[in-house]
């Protein structure tokens, strides 16, 4: 089979992480990068080490009929419009998250990849991680037996030292404390509870420290999701913070618990409650780009293409249903009162 060929649209902090990610994949390789800058061709050969075409002009790049995928690493307001236009000159498409900023842009996005048949990515790369999958295996071999309650929450503090900060504080590209960066939580709880979520609670306040004073919105959010089964789980997002990145995961079960790369469970003779059991894994623990797993994911998008399948875990349609419930819980700390996903139509 003939290689697939990318074309990276936005050549930011994330771009590269995808360029290098995508030297190691089997079956693709990025071949031509799309941004408002002027472009040398020859700089870009060195400093990314693979030759790379240049647009400036996303309409010219989707002409190109050598362009398989398009992958959307530009500003979070960008990626509803590029998309659209993406899969209607037929490209595949892989989406930095967040989809988009609004649940009406983000339902355009996902009509316009189904009218096409285009095959879709999301980058939710946590759930392609050593740590995300060793916790689904524990899961799927019944160590926990059934889950009641879950909290997933993603503490970053995202001030000046980080690259995206400025940018990040304004409302109209940032979003929200959880489109911008709290929706791996969010979408990593919903994989890992396999369920429906009926209703979401969340209230939103921010820090007193001048460091995070530019926000032009809250940056910590917290909240309770209630599923149809009657499953209980909370996500905080907290990105106003001052100390290291951390991913904290606890999962409680009918037959056992697990906190971060810690558990018990009762089915394992031998264990004491007193005492926890370590997992040895890479954990979540960076918000570093280039530690971000996007060599398996795009690996696993790749090989989808190449079937004719659809792209698993982390397909726009997966993804859709993650940002129905970060939209739910923006719209309740707004608004003050708990929301229903029912209010926001598929």
């Amino acid at each position: 089979m003939v290689d697939l060929n990318v074309g990276v649209v936005g050549l930011g902090w994330v771009a590269g992480a995808h360029i290098d990610a995508f030297k190691s994949v089997e079956g693709a390789n990025v071949t031509a990068v799309c941004s408002r800058r002027q472009l040398d061709e020859s700089e870009l050969a060195l400093q990314y080490g693979t030759p790379l075409k240049a647009y400036q002009d996303l309409d010219d790049m989707l002409r190109d009929p050598s362009i398989d995928i398009v992958d959307i690493c530009t500003p979070h307001p960008l990626h509803p419009q590029q998309s659209i236009a993406a899969a209607k000159a037929g490209k595949h498409l892989i989406i930095e998250k967040p989809i988009s900023l609004t649940f009406e842009d983000a339902k355009s996005m996902g009509q316009a990849i189904q009218d096409a048949g285009v095959g879709s990515c999301v980058c939710f790369e946590v759930r392609y991680s050593q740590h995300g999958n060793m916790i689904r295996s524990v899961l799927d071999q019944g160590l926990l037996g059934s889950i009641h309650y879950a909290e997933i929450d993603y503490y970053h503090g995202i001030g000046p030292w980080y690259g995206q900060y400025g940018w990040n504080v304004k409302r109209d590209i940032g979003g929200s404390s959880l489109l911008t960066a709290g929706c791996h939580a969010v979408d990593l709880l919903l994989w890992l509870m396999d369920g429906e979520v009926e209703e979401v609670t969340s209230y939103s306040n921010r820090s007193s420290s001048e460091i995070f004073a530019p926000y032009e919105y809250d940056g910590t959010s917290v909240s309770l999701l209630k599923f149809k089964d009657g499953k209980l789980a909370k996500v905080a997002s907290v990105i106003d913070c001052l100390q290291p990145y951390y991913f904290h995961i606890h999962l409680v079960g009918s037959e056992g618990s697990l906190l971060d790369n810690r558990f018990y469970s009762h089915k394992l003779k031998g264990q004491t409650k007193d005492r926890w059991s370590t997992l040895e894994t890479a954990l979540i623990d960076s918000g570093d780009v280039d530690d971000h797993p996007y060599l398996p994911q795009f690996q696993a998008f790749v090989d989808s293409l190449e079937k004719g399948e659809p792209m698993p875990l982390t397909d726009f349609a997966t993804a859709f249903e993650t940002h129905r419930v970060v939209f739910a819980a923006d719209r309740s700390a707004a608004e003050g009162r708990t929301v229903r996903l029912a209010e926001l139509e598929g």
